[in-house]
């Protein structure tokens, strides 16, 4: 089997939350035998933000982290669809790439049955800027994953697609676990890019208000924060260190007491069930978690369980003081949600369910079975 995979970057995670899934799935894949192409475009922007900010140094840490993921990087004019499809098994074509290069694909695959071809999306575009969306042609693929069932019925009921199947975010636990041995001397730690105002007020009311009145000790990881949102932490106890390498988020994580989510607006107001992959990464390393409201409409978690969950300002602080001085509550809070991860949410349980759907899709066995 060859599943070959177009996506904005393997590479770089600045600014690129499905990074940490792409490689995740990526990385299970090879781990099963099956053989894994990963195709990125040459200039691709998450990629010259990070070597404009950083450097190449990233570059040589991500395969040090991941010695066994590679991507070809490639021209899109002089792209040889013939060569990279040739032996093709399954196609993942990723909705940050550009309409041309989704409908040239999608015509190599009508005059190349051969394999089967899949559209990928995982951002709330579908319902934030419908009308690019609806321009990307997916007539000769054979169907959309979405990750998140209110994005898989959007297609198929507004006739972008003839079927759809949910393909939740999960955790990559190679990567993401728990690490021991850490002390956890500081509170609250934040990792999360401050975004295109799709969820400042939330920000202040979550996350900035109550350490600031708290006095939280803690850190904030993320990238494209403007002025006035470096000033408001300058009026907290938490630093701000600019880009963290997602894979050096464990490590991270394992030396604070607890970490919040904080929802884009997108997510909470339109897209119910979606809670993208900062929950999963944060139950995953096993530090408790409490987030801002969003509707966990698939039933993917327990919250108040797996999590705390923050009705306002005052609640989210009500938690907070909780989680610093009660380390059972903490422990308990945390184990649950790390199981729920390892029982349901894991990128093994995600290719499990594209093995699936593939099977489904040239109606015969998978060739082995995946536990």
């Amino acid at each position: 089997m060859h599943v070959v995979m177009f996506y904005h970057s393997l590479l770089s995670d600045w600014n690129h939350g499905n990074a940490h899934f792409l490689r995740g799935v990526t990385g299970e894949l090879l781990a099963r035998g099956i053989h894994v192409t990963v195709y990125e475009p040459k200039g691709a922007w998450s990629m010259e933000q990070l070597l404009a900010e950083q450097g190449t140094e990233p570059i040589e840490a991500f395969h040090q982290a991941y010695p066994d993921l590679g991507s070809r990087v490639y021209d899109p004019d002089t792209l040889d669809l013939d060569e990279a499809l040739d032996d093709a098994t399954l196609v993942l074509v990723h909705e940050w790439n550009s309409h041309e290069l989704v409908a040239r694909i999608g015509r190599h695959r009508r005059d190349n049955p051969h394999y089967r071809l899949l559209f990928h999306d995982t951002h709330h575009r579908a319902v934030s800027d419908t009308r690019a969306m609806a321009q990307y042609d997916l007539a000769h693929y054979d169907g959309v994953l979405a990750f998140g069932g209110v994005i898989r019925d959007m297609y198929v009921r507004r006739g972008w697609a003839s079927q759809a199947w949910t393909w939740h975010e999960a955790a990559d636990v190679r990567v993401f676990h728990p690490i021991e041995g850490m002390r956890r001397d500081r509170d609250l730690i934040w990792i999360g890019n401050w975004g295109d105002g799709e969820r400042t007020r939330e920000l202040h009311e979550f996350l900035l208000g109550p350490a600031r009145d708290l006095r939280l000790t803690g850190t904030v990881h993320g990238v494209r924060y403007p002025d006035e949102a470096l000033a408001a932490l300058e009026r907290t106890h938490l630093d701000y260190r600019g880009w963290l390498p997602n894979f050096a988020a464990p490590a991270a994580f394992a030396s604070h007491r607890f970490t919040v989510h904080v929802p884009r607006g997108p997510y909470v107001r339109t897209l119910p069930g979606i809670p993208t992959i900062r929950p999963f990464e944060a139950m995953a390393c096993g530090i408790p978690l409490i987030s801002a409201p969003w509707d966990d409409a698939e039933g993917l978690f327990t919250p108040g369980a797996d999590f705390l969950v923050a009705r306002d300002g005052e609640e989210m602080r009500r938690h907070m003081r909780d989680l610093r001085a009660d380390a059972a509550m903490a422990a308990e809070l945390a184990r649950h949600g790390l199981a729920t991860i390892l029982d349901r949410h894991t990128c093994a349980h995600r290719v499990d369910e594209l093995l699936r759907i593939h099977a489904s899709l040239v109606d015969a066995p998978i060739e082995r079975t995946y536990a």
